[in-house]
């Protein structure tokens, strides 16, 4: 069931929310193709305004904001480190009204032989079935001595 949003403290029938549990089974259908290596439906899924906070103090730190800032500045200079198909699988998926937290684990190889396989914590906000916010909580000693900077990259 569907909650109704209040549009400027007005509730608005034509404007639905997402349950916490359609939220968790979004993250949960888009989790199972990352576990293969398809990044297609995570890209889809992020809304236009989109913002992406990687925690910690590394050259990767900060907050992307915008589906193409995320796209153009995060994923490109990352992917383009990698040697072979990423893939994320989840291990746990918590749902709270429009958040979903996931814990999950990448593994992938960077093109200079390094293993790249890291844990994560993904804390997600979701609004009409588009992702809005992800912060990534993550082993940040090794983002630092496996992968160089994005501007590097």
């Amino acid at each position: 069931m569907r909650d109704i949003r209040l549009n400027h403290g007005v509730l608005d029938p034509t404007v639905q929310v997402m349950s916490a549990g359609e939220n968790k089974q979004l993250l949960r259908a888009i989790f199972s193709e990352l576990a293969k290596g398809n990044t297609k439906p995570f890209r889809d899924a992020m809304a236009d305004d989109f913002s992406w906070t990687v925690t910690g103090t590394t050259e990767w730190s900060g907050t992307y904001s915008g589906k193409r800032t995320v796209l153009s500045e995060l994923m490109g200079p990352l992917f383009a480190q990698f040697a072979g198909r990423y893939t994320n699988t989840a291990q746990r998926f918590i749902a709270d009204g429009d958040h979903v937290v996931v814990e999950c684990r990448g593994r992938v190889r960077t093109k200079a032989g390094t293993p790249y396989n890291n844990s994560y914590c993904y804390v997600c906000r979701l609004a009409d079935g588009k992702l809005e916010e992800l912060t990534e909580y993550l082993d940040t000693e090794l983002v630092a001595t496996a992968l160089a900077p994005p501007r590097a990259a």
